[in-house]
């Protein structure tokens, strides 16, 4: 009969996320690991194998919780422009306030540190912005369908760069103390919906 697991796996994972979150991939270390986890080296690789794996899987786990009002917002009858609006200002909002901005979004941090050179993080990257995208992409077809959006707004443009932007936001955010500066960049951008 095999031994069972002295840890809750679940948990590990989240503590690993945070962890990663809030120091990166490189800055890291194995030992980090295994004193935030509470477990030992040879349970984190029997468990998650190597600490790129565990990296992988923290973010996939992210991405599966990332804003789950995202799509509420923007899937809500109605007038779609306010939602988008609303969405675009929340962002700049959580990019510039104090508690969230030096730990970022874990998918941005993971771009500007691993995407270039590990194909398996850009990825997931890709997969999260395109989420983005698309759902802004919908709202804005929606919003020119409705008449709220001039017919001479192309709606995957826009949705391309309001997507630059929300990034944008988060990395501006996460390093400068001026929180109006993400803020009056986001109502800059809304006035494209005009």
């Amino acid at each position: 009969m095999g031994r069972s697991k002295e840890f809750d796996p679940d948990a590990a994972l989240q503590s690993a996320l945070e962890l990663f979150w809030r120091r990166g991939y490189e800055a890291t270390s194995m030992a980090d690991l295994v004193d935030r986890l509470g477990i030992g080296r040879a349970s984190i690789y029997a468990t998650f194998g190597s600490k790129h794996e565990l990296y992988l899987r923290a973010l996939d786990r992210y991405n599966e919780n990332r804003d789950p009002g995202l799509l509420r917002e923007l899937s809500q009858p109605g007038p779609a422009l306010p939602a988008v609006r609303a969405v675009l200002r929340r962002f700049a909002a959580e990019a510039g306030a104090d508690d969230r901005r030096r730990e970022g979004c874990f998918v941005v941090n993971t771009a500007a540190e691993l995407a270039a050179h590990d194909p398996a993080a850009a990825r997931r990257v890709e997969a999260s912005w395109s989420h983005i995208e698309t759902l802004l992409h919908s709202s804005l077809v929606r919003a020119r369908a409705q008449g709220e959006l001039p017919p001479d707004r192309d709606p995957r443009t826009l949705a391309r760069m309001l997507l630059v932007l929300m990034q944008g936001l988060r990395v501006v955010g996460k390093a400068s103390d001026d929180s109006g500066r993400v803020r009056d960049a986001a109502e800059q951008a809304l006035k494209l919906l005009d």
